[in-house]
Order: structure tokens, then C-alpha cells, then sequence
């Protein structure tokens, strides 16, 4: 009852204060018609009478078509307008408004609770949110005392319900998760890392409402905040390297900073604005969303957005790069590229107004001559400051001299940079919108950069360039070194020392083995030019090699392996394959023509550095790559390069985006921040570096690693501090973890939640710190910590804590031996029911009541676990047992049953599954088909069973053989197409109905059975 009365019966109330008609599930199931229906068909009928003046059969009609739409794309373009259809009496096709964006009480909105909908496996949602009778939101809320709203129990009954009861997201615009604390929110389909809070309330202040939940539904569930939501801010991606479909919805900063934008050019006021959203956080989104709100604006008149003419100017003279390719695949209305200034009049002659064109700044240089009309166009331009590279700025405006301008930017501006903020900030203003460097960090869309100096006899201070040279060049031959006086003292003259590099490789390996390659991230090493990126290749190579001969593997084979875990991107010159006589020179160009990849080369090492558990693991660069590079496995740049200012902080933020890391134990691995490791002494100067920022821009753009040891320490008292205050200080994990579960069970949660809250977050800091030597003082408190809170989550929530799998590599084995050594194996280790031990806690003489509830936690969270990894391959043939689990968990919990009494239960619920995963080999079947037999024998439970045998076995072999054939089909839509005309074949001639059905839930499984490796 928790679950209802801390999360669920509070959000209710938040939504009917918010102005949603509560309608009880009966009621619901009526307007429904149909049980497996999810559209409020009376309620959807009178909406389109009135929204658009038609009679009832027309009515009716238009809810046919939409109770058999099964494509959330195209639902979302239906739901903005793009549905027409012709009506009795007519002899064209008429638009049909599904809602009214502009006046958001012409609509009616119902929340229903516990919405049960038919299907091959039945699924109730919590809370289902309409609109005019079609389901938009689906709200999942969970007891606080299951972990956070995103934890794995909510998150994974969300994708249950996607993928068991389908038709009630076709139309959905987002789901949200809540334990009545915490809330969180992702489009149709995310991975959980792409769910996420929404903080800000603007343009109210949190102070506005009573609690958090009443804030983030508001946010997210205002009826004019939805509907502008699902007006403007939702898009279908395509990933270009996947040619996948991705569904995405803003982050609260886009709303933020495109709303403010679309205000000020509705008002007609100020014709400009700055928007500064850092690096990582979305801003080709954002730019998206605001041509997408300006194109269409659904939910507002103003004669100012009556047509927009949009441009949208990028900085690089390639335009196939980010922001373009974001447009596109994103679908905006009608963008179109034009190559030059004169495309670009010659477009505007030719379309009028209304449209969307993708530029260069750089096409503008020379420009004079204004564009006519141009107060009717809205120029939004890709890192602004740049405009104001040679006279770009003043050419854009002569041409576009009335137009207004918003200028975006990932990085701040400087103070001194007068010339943009002239441009696009209104004076006085600064930044009409700012999403800075904290706010990326804390809101989780970036992860922190952390430096830490290395080698600081190595690192270079350009004002000491002669000492420094007589110093380390001192047994040079006299000649050689004048040889290099006279060519000029450079720092990369200083920085390519032999020595130098040799001893820094060293460094960077042995940093690299105990920072990044636990957990399988990457690293970037950025060097001074090309001919040291060859010099710190080779020495590098040689480091790793002799680490792996020292550690056993053959000489050739370790060389081997070290070349392939480097790669080197640098651009070509003209030079590099012209012979010298000089012996030195000849080499330099002999070894950049080795490593030099074209273009195909360099797309594929970038592919392969991207990817999880494949080769190289390092890229070696000096000027490409520092900007426009996305790779969120990289966790390290050791920095050899002099950088400032923007180019500095470009450069590290390429490894401040976000990563998690799936491993093959099912655990998941967050990249804790990203860290610049730096050689070259720029941090040792960062505020020079940076000085031309605003400090508060720039406060934490790069932070000490020691900062991190102070975090150590505060974490650890915090959590000490709750620990002593719930009494639970000198017991041992398992004497702990039951009073922690005796406190919970007396109503005192919050305690319990604030301890597991620090407990988290004590054990994270140590791991972001680890391998630094300040956490040896904290070792002994994280391995009580970690076994404690895995045993606790246990005896609480019945279910297994993902945390021990979500420790870094680091970490994890010590926390693991830790278990092992005190004993506390038996007791927290989650075996599988193929473990010939599994059956020990069955054995109930002789035992203490103790033992008997501490067996049947492990065992609730074992089967828990056995299940849902069961129901994940195929809910038709496994759901029951899973729900079996619940229920009996239910029981005890309410004290219907005694812990003796779940246990054999539970031996008897082991003894069928064990039967079901067998049944297989007694029809002489193999596993994957017999699945199929099980899901058609649910579908169509009254053909003859051996008429379905024949078919599934039939069916089994055509996703067997495409898998053999076509590994990857499962991405191949014209290929799954063929398979299910193959399918529908086989069910035809085996005289089988529901073909649909079967066909959809079959694919589906196979999907995940026959291309999970894919």
C-alpha cells in the first residue's frame, strides 16, 4: 500500500488540481467499448463534433481510422494537424483537428488509475493521462521504498507495458516515472539513461508550489505546457551511422530557451537573442525546436510567425556537419541546403516565404547587397561568435539588414568580445537563455571534468624556453644543438624531446590501466603537431607491447595488439610524400604516410573508438578531433598542447558527455566524469588560460582532482552521521540490514531512504576518486557500506540491488571478496535456479525463524531476478511465474503466509519453471521455437496443438536461417517485411487464424531471440 499511499493517491491529486477529470477504471472501460481498446471513444467523438462542426458518422469514421493506427510517428503528425480525410457529402479531403493547441479548454482532459488493457498478456498501468479521449502520458508510480523512481522495477515495468500492450503507445507523447519524491520522464522507447528530471519550473519559481511532485507534474502535465509539449517538442531522429528512428523529447532547458525566443519574436521585441548552451547539452536540439515552434507555432497566433522565412547558419564550410545533418534527421519541414548567397536570393524569389534553408556564415563574406523583405526572416546561427571572424558579422547583417538574430553558442562568451554581444544580445541582457557548465554537470546531461597536473619537471612554461632548452638538450652534440637554435626555440621543440615523450608514455599507460581500462573507456592524447602525434605513437606502441611480454604474452603477438589499441588522426600534406635526403625528414614523412588514415580509415578508427570492447583504445591527435567529435566513451584526454580559451574548452569537452557501459554480467558502468591529464602545465595556468571568460562562466569548467578528496570526506561523515542517528553503528552488514528493514517496516521510510540516499553516494565518491591513494582511509567503511546495502535493498524491497554490478571495475572485486571473506556469501549471493544450491533454502527443518525470513528474501529476490530475465526472452511463455512471484511476495509481506509457508511456495513455482524450460526437448523441439509454439498457443488457444507444433517449428527455422544469412536483420526493415509475408504463409497453409497477432508478437520475440546479435 505504500506504493499508493506515498506515490500514486498524491499524484492523483496534483493532476485533478491541474485540471484533469478523474474517471474510475469502469467508467473508463465503458467509454473504452472494448477491454483491449484504449481510446475513449465517446469522449474522442464529441471532441471532433466540436472542434471541427461535423455529424456523428463522420465522427465515427475518423475514430476508425485512429483505432487502427499503429505508428507513434504518425500518430504525432495526426496529433498536430497533418490528418485529413473526406466527409459525407464532400468531394474533397478536409483537415480534421484531433485537438485545439490554441485554446487548451476546448479540450478535455480525463487521468484514469489502474488502466487495465487486454492483450496476449494483460498490463494495468498506474495512471494513463487523456486528451479529447486519446492516451498521451503514461504514468508509472513506485513506492519510495523500492529505490528511486527510475530504478529497475518502474523503469522495466514501463518497457513491459510498451512491448505487452502496445496499442497504448501508439499515440504516446512520453512516459513518466514517480515514487511521490523524485520524477522523471523519457520519450516512447528510451533506454533508461535517457530519462531524466525536469528541474526548472520556469517561468514560476519552485518556490510556487507546495512539494516536489506538484511541481514536476505541473511541469510536465499542465494541460497548456502538454499540448505545447506535444506541439513543438518532440521529434523522430534518424541515427545516421544506425539508420535507426529515435524518438526524442526536450530537456527543460530547450523548452526554457525556445519558448523565451519564440516569445520575444511573437511580441516583436528586441529582434535578437544570445543562448548559451554548453557543450554536450543539446543544442542542435534546441535549435531544432525552435525552427520546428517557429515554423508551426500551433499553440499561439502572432502576425510576426504568420510565415517565417528561417536560416540557419553553421560555422564550418562543410555543411554536411552536426547541425544540418540534425535538421534532416530530424524531419523539419522542408530545409534545404544552399551552397551560396546567391542560391540563397535565388531560393527567396523562387518559394516566397515559409521557409527553411541551411547555410555557412562563411558564404556571406564579400556580401553586400540586402535581401528585400528581410524583416520577414529569423536567422539562428551556430556558434555566433564566430561571425565575428573577418568582417563575417558585418557582411550577414548587410545582407539581412531588418532580419532578426539569435545566436547559439556550446561555449561562453568572452567578456571582451563586444562584437557578439552587439550582435545578439539585447543590451544590459547578457544571454537571453544560459545552460552553463554547473547546470549540464548537476542536471546529469554532462558528467564533471576533472584535471590533475603530471610530471611537473615535464611541463613547459613558454616564457622559459631557453633555460629549459640548455637543460634538457644538454647532451646534445654542439652542433646539432645550435643546428636547433638557429631553426628557432619552439615549445615543440622542447615538448617532442625523446626522453620526454618516452617517460610520458609511460605515465599515460600506466594512468590508463588504472583508470580507464577497468571499465573499458577510452582516452584521447592531444599533442603539440604531427610529428610528435608519430613520436608519441611509437613510443607508446613500445610501452604496451613490453607491459604485455612482462605479463606473459608472446613478443609479436604483444606488439601486435599494442598497434592495434592506437590509432592517429592528423590531416595530410602536400609534403609527406616527398623524398628528402635528409635521414631524419625522410623518416618523419616515411612514418606519417604509415600511420595516416583517408578518409574511409579515419570513419571507421572513430567507428571502432566509439565502440565498447573494440580496438583502438586510444586516438592520438593535434588539431582534429578537438571539436564537433562526439564519443561519450571517452573518459580521458591527456593533454600535451598549449590551448586557451575557446580551443581549450572545446578540447575537454569531449569527455564530458555522458556514457554507461553494459557489461556481459547484465551490470551497467556510468562514466563518473571526465578527466584531462595535463602534461603541458596549462592547468598549472588555468585561469590565464581562461581569462577572457566571465569567471562565473567558467567557475568549474575544469576541476581539481583534490576537489574530489574533499567530496570523499564530507560524503563519509554525512552518511556516518545517518548511520550513528538510526543506532545501526557497531553492528556487523546482516545485523544492520535487518534493523534497517525493522525501521522501514515501523513507517519510519524517510530514514531508510536517507541512508540509502548517502550510502550511494559515499560509495560513488570513493569509486570517482579510485585509484587515488586518499581513499585507502575509507576502504574498510565501503566494503560494511556496499554489503550492507545490498543486503538491506534485499530485506526491504524483496529484490535483488543492481549496485554491486554497477560498481566501477575498480571497486568491484574488492567489494566482492569482501562478501566472501566475512561469510556473507550465502546470504547476499542472487544464485540462478541452475545453481545446484539453489534448492537449499527449501529446506526449512531445523532452521530459526531468522533463517527462515532471511531465506525467503534471497529467495524473493532470486526468483525475481530468474523471472524477470525469463520474461525479457518471452513474456507469453513466462509472465505467470513472474506474476506468481509477486503474488507470493504480496502474501507474505501482509502476513497472510509464513516465511516456511513462501518458501514452499517458491519450491513448488522453481519446480514449474524448471518444467517449462524443459518442455522443449520432451516435444523434440528446440528452445526458441517451442517459444514461438507458446506465444501462438496463446493467441489461438482452440487450433489443434500439433497443427501449431508443425508451424512453430516451421516458423523457427525461417528466424533461424535469416540470423545465419543476415545477422543483422532485425534493422533491416525491407528484410523483416519478407519474413513476415514467409510467416503469414506458414499460418495460412496450417489453416491458423489471427495471423496479425501472431505475427507481431512472434517478430517481436524473434527480434530479441535469433538478432540479439545483431
Amino acid at each position: 500500500m505504500s506504493e499508493y499511499r506515498l506515490a500514486e493517491k498524491p499524484a492523483m491529486e496534483v493532476l485533478a488540481a491541474l485540471g484533469y477529470l478523474p474517471l474510475a477504471p469502469e467508467a473508463a472501460l465503458a467509454m473504452r467499448v472494448e477491454e483491449n481498446r484504449v481510446i475513449l471513444k465517446p469522449v474522442l467523438i464529441a471532441a471532433l463534433q466540436a472542434l471541427n462542426g461535423i455529424g456523428a458518422g463522420d465522427a465515427e469514421a475518423v475514430y476508425n481510422d485512429l483505432a487502427t493506427l499503429s505508428d507513434n510517428e504518425e500518430w504525432q503528425r495526426k496529433l498536430r494537424g497533418g490528418y485529413s480525410r473526406r466527409l459525407s457529402g464532400e468531394n474533397r479531403d478536409r483537415p480534421i483537428a484531433l485537438i485545439d493547441f490554441k485554446t487548451p479548454g476546448n479540450n478535455t482532459f480525463h487521468v484514469v488509475r489502474q488502466l487495465r488493457v487486454a492483450a496476449q498478456r494483460p498490463r494495468i498501468p498506474d495512471i494513463v493521462l487523456f486528451v479529447n479521449g486519446i492516451p498521451l502520458v503514461v504514468i508509472e508510480a513506485k513506492s519510495p521504498l523500492k529505490g528511486t523512481a527510475t530504478g529497475d522495477e518502474a523503469f522495466e515495468q514501463i518497457k513491459q507495458y510498451e512491448r505487452d500492450i502496445p496499442r497504448l503507445f501508439y499515440p504516446n507523447a512520453y512516459n513518466i516515472l514517480t515514487d511521490g519524491m523524485r520524477t522523471e520522464y523519457g520519450a516512447t522507447g528510451s533506454p533508461s539513461q535517457f530519462y531524466a528530471p525536469w528541474p526548472d519550473a520556469w517561468p514560476r519559481d519552485r518556490a510556487d508550489f507546495p512539494n516536489p511532485l506538484a511541481k514536476d507534474l505541473w511541469c510536465l502535465c499542465e494541460p497548456s505546457r502538454l499540448l505545447d509539449l506535444l506541439a513543438h517538442f518532440i521529434v523522430f531522429e534518424i541515427d545516421p551511422e544506425t539508420g535507426r528512428k529515435i524518438k526524442k523529447v526536450c530537456r527543460y532547458q530547450q523548452f526554457r530557451a525556445v519558448n523565451k525566443a519564440v516569445q520575444r519574436v511573437a511580441a516583436g521585441e528586441h529582434r535578437k537573442g544570445l543562448i548559451w548552451h554548453t557543450q554536450g547539452s543539446g543544442k542542435s536540439l534546441t535549435m531544432v525546436f525552435l525552427a520546428l515552434k517557429l515554423k508551426t507555432h500551433l499553440t499561439l497566433d502572432a502576425p510576426t510567425l504568420a510565415n517565417p522565412n528561417i536560416l540557419v547558419l553553421t560555422d564550418r564550410i562543410d555543411l554536411d556537419d552536426q547541425i544540418s545533418k540534425t535538421f534532416v534527421a530530424c524531419g523539419l519541414p522542408n530545409p534545404a541546403q544552399c551552397g551560396s548567397v546567391a542560391a540563397l536570393r535565388d531560393a527567396v524569389n523562387r518559394g516566397g516565404n515559409g521557409q527553411i534553408l541551411l547555410s555557412t556564415i562563411f558564404k556571406f563574406a564579400g556580401s553586400k547587397v540586402p535581401i528585400p523583405n528581410s524583416a520577414g526572416w529569423i536567422v539562428l546561427v551556430d556558434e555566433c561568435h564566430r561571425t565575428q571572424e573577418k568582417d563575417l558579422g558585418a557582411f550577414l547583417q548587410a545582407t539581412l539588414p531588418d532580419a532578426h538574430f539569435y545566436g547559439f553558442t556550446g561555449t561562453p562568451i568572452k567578456s571582451t568580445d563586444k562584437d557578439t554581444y552587439a550582435r545578439f544580445s539585447v543590451a544590459g541582457e547578457g544571454y537571453l537563455d544560459k545552460y552553463g557548465i554547473d547546470d549540464a554537470v548537476r542536471d546529469g546531461a554532462t558528467v564533471p571534468i576533472l584535471y590533475e597536473g603530471r610530471k611537473a619537471d615535464w611541463s613547459i612554461n613558454e616564457a622559459e624556453i631557453d633555460i629549459l632548452f640548455d637543460r634538457w638538450f644538454v647532451d646534445l652534440p654542439d652542433d646539432k644543438r645550435e643546428d636547433l637554435k638557429r631553426k628557432g626555440l619552439t615549445l615543440a621543440t622542447i615538448a617532442k624531446h625523446p626522453e620526454r615523450i618516452r617517460l610520458i608514455a609511460y605515465d599515460i599507460w600506466e594512468h590508463f590501466k588504472a583508470v580507464c581500462q577497468p571499465d573499458g573507456f577510452k582516452a584521447q592524447i592531444v599533442v603539440v603537431d604531427r610529428e610528435a602525434i608519430v613520436l608519441y605513437r611509437a613510443a607508446l606502441s613500445g610501452v604496451i607491447a613490453a607491459d604485455l611480454v612482462k605479463g606473459g604474452m608472446d613478443a609479436e603477438a604483444a606488439q601486435e595488439q599494442a598497434d592495434a589499441m592506437i590509432a592517429c588522426v592528423f590531416s595530410k600534406s602536400q609534403e609527406d610524400n616527398k623524398p628528402s635526403e635528409n635521414a631524419e625528414v625522410q623518416a618523419l614523412r616515411t612514418a606519417l604516410e604509415a600511420e595516416y588514415l583517408d578518409a574511409e580509415g579515419e570513419k571507421d578508427a572513430k567507428k571502432r573508438f566509439k565502440a565498447y570492447g573494440q580496438e583502438p583504445s586510444f586516438l592520438i591527435v593535434c588539431d582534429k578531433l578537438l571539436t564537433g567529435f562526439d564519443a561519450p566513451i571517452e573518459h580521458v584526454m591527456y593533454l600535451d598542447k598549449p590551448l586557451k580559451e575557446h580551443n581549450l574548452l572545446q578540447a575537454i569537452a569531449r569527455t564530458n558527455r555522458t556514457c554507461s557501459i553494459k557489461l556481459p554480467d547484465g551490470g551497467e558502468i556510468a562514466k563518473p566524469n571526465g578527466r584531462i591529464v595535463d602534461y603541458i602545465g596549462v592547468t598549472n595556468h588555468l585561469d590565464e588560460a581562461l581569462k577572457s571568460y566571465r569567471a562565473d562562466d567558467v567557475a568549474n569548467a575544469l576541476r581539481d582532482i583534490a576537489v574530489l578528496r574533499n567530496d570523499l570526506k564530507e560524503a563519509h561523515a554525512r552518511y556516518r552521521a545517518q548511520k550513528r542517528a538510526m543506532r545501526l553503528e557497531g553492528m556487523d552488514e546482516k545485523a544492520a540490514a535487518y534493523a534497517a528493514a525493522g525501521i522501514a517496516a515501523e513507517g519510519r521510510e524517510d530514514e531508510w531512504f536517507d541512508l540509502q540516499r548517502l550510502t550511494r553516494i559515499f560509495i560513488k565518491v570513493y569509486a570517482d576518486l579510485s585509484p587515488d591513494s586518499a581513499i585507502l582511509a575509507f576502504t574498510a567503511e565501503v566494503k560494511w557500506a556496499a554489503a550492507f546495502l545490498r543486503l538491506a535493498t534485499q530485506a526491504i524491497a524483496k529484490d535483488e540491488s543492481l549496485d554491486h554490478r554497477s560498481y566501477s571495475g575498480k571497486i568491484r572485486d574488492m567489494l566482492e571478496e569482501h562478501v566472501h571473506v566475512t561469510g556473507l556469501s550465502t546470504t547476499i549471493r542472487l544464485r540462478n535456479i541452475t545453481d545446484p544450491n539453489f534448492a537449499d533454502d527449501f529446506a526449512t527443518d531445523d532452521k530459526s525463524e531468522a533463517e527462515l525470513q532471511e531465506a525467503f528474501v534471497r529467495k524473493s529476490a532470486e526468483l525475481r531476478r530468474v523471472t524477470r530475465e525469463l520474461v525479457d526472452k518471452n513474456p507469453a511463455q513466462y509472465g505467470r511465474f513472474s506474476e506468481r512471484v509477486l503474488e507470493i511476495i504480496r502474501r507474505f509481506e501482509q502476513g497472510q503466509v509464513a516465511a516456511a509457508d513462501g518458501l514452499a511456495d517458491f519450491e513448488g513455482l522453481t519446480g514449474d519453471i524448471q518444467a517449462e524450460q524443459g518442455a522443449h526437448a520432451d516435444l523434440g523441439m528446440d528452445e526458441n521455437a517451442f517459444s514461438i509454439l507458446r506465444i501462438m498457443e496463446t493467441i489461438a488457444p482452440d487450433t489443434d496443438h500439433e497443427t501449431l507444433q508443425a508451424a512453430a517449428i516451421a516458423i523457427g527455422a525461417v528466424y533461424s536461417g535469416a540470423a545465419a544469412t543476415q545477422p543483422a536483420f532485425a534493422h533491416m526493415e525491407a528484410y523483416l517485411r519478407s519474413l513476415r509475408q514467409q510467416v503469414r504463409r506458414i499460418l495460412t497453409e496450417h489453416d491458423i487464424g489471427e495471423t496479425k497477432a501472431i505475427r507481431e508478437k512472434v517478430e517481436e520475440f524473434a527480434i530479441h531471440a535469433y538478432g540479439a546479435g545483431a
